[in-house]
């Protein structure tokens, strides 16, 4: 049986260790570890705690994801169901995180010049001065304006991208990689609640799937464009995906085991990334994707390649 782990530099994720640092949430969590799924009121029954008191803890945990939630339907209307996000929590330092004294190079690729793509409806690419193509319309995602977009968005499908394998081209072994860019889950206005499964793959080989909790409009992004209605997609959350020797991680959570050798990157040319909402997903919430001019992160999709020494 799979266990999921966290791996956290402390200096980078103080709000986990502000999540783990009180007997209560200590004891809220060692409860989910044991009965997942169970609601407000069952935690606070079984650990004979205040709602109020055991409500302020969830939202810290929740905070940082130490915990998610599902909302279900039940006898009297909708209840929130909470599950422990993880198995482990490990504490490291940056430079234990690190792959030995590997070299990086980085490439930052816009988010609209993908190389493939097959998206449905709603869907739809916007630079920062105004809408690219028709909203809704598949095949604008095909209009050359698209290099310059900075969100897009779409129901089900893929955007796939192929990055130089610089790391070939300077003839070193790669012995970790890591794609960095902003993404929310994707529903018509925006729902802090909407959880959609996002499956990367890398050369054609998926190396895990991250549920996005929402789509976020409840403030106007930090770059995002006053033109842009405040009822759209607002931002979203910086996710890391990293591939190493010790398998596939998203911000710190081994997610598979795969490695920078089971990509067989040194045989190609190119390093595709593909990014996707599966049609059977089992949270097919759609995407949203922010690059430079949009969101909170005024980035494009940046991958490192870390080298050997």
């Amino acid at each position: 049986m799979s266990r999921n782990f966290l791996v956290i530099d402390p200096e980078e994720r103080p709000e986990v260790l502000r999540g783990l640092a009180s007997p209560v949430r200590a004891r809220i969590l060692r409860l989910l570890h044991r009965r997942p799924g169970v609601n407000v009121n069952d935690i606070a029954a079984s650990l004979d705690l205040p709602q109020s008191t055991v409500s302020s803890n969830l939202q810290v945990l929740e905070t940082a994801g130490l915990i998610r939630t599902e909302t279900q339907k039940g006898r009297k209307g909708h209840q929130k169901l909470c599950f422990s996000a993880f198995d482990e929590v490990l504490v490291m330092f940056r430079d234990d995180l690190d792959v030995g004294q590997a070299n990086a190079i980085e490439v930052a690729m816009p988010i609209g010049l993908y190389t493939s793509c097959e998206v449905s409806a709603p869907c739809g690419l916007c630079s920062p001065q105004g809408i690219i193509g028709l909203l809704d319309v598949p095949g604008t995602f095909l209009n050359p304006d698209r290099m310059n977009a900075g969100l897009m968005w779409f129901t089900r499908g893929f955007v796939e991208y192929q990055f130089p394998n610089n790391a070939r081209l300077v003839g070193k072994s790669v012995v970790a990689l890591e794609f960095s860019f902003e993404l929310s889950s994707e529903v018509p206005g925006t729902s802090a609640d909407w959880p959609s499964d996002i499956t990367i793959a890398v050369n054609g080989r998926e190396i895990g799937v991250w549920t996005s909790p929402g789509d976020f409009g409840d403030q106007r992004g930090v770059y995002t464009p006053d033109w842009w209605k405040l009822k759209g997609s607002q931002y979203g959350m910086l996710k890391s995906w990293r591939v190493t020797p010790q398998g596939a991680f998203v911000d710190g959570l081994r997610i598979s085991a795969i490695t920078p050798q089971d990509l067989d990157i040194s045989a190609h040319h190119s390093i595709r990334l593909k990014i996707e909402v599966k049609p059977d997903a089992r949270h097919p919430g759609g995407v949203n994707i922010f690059g430079r001019g949009f969101g909170n992160y005024d980035q494009d999709i940046v991958l490192r390649v870390m080298t050997e020494p």
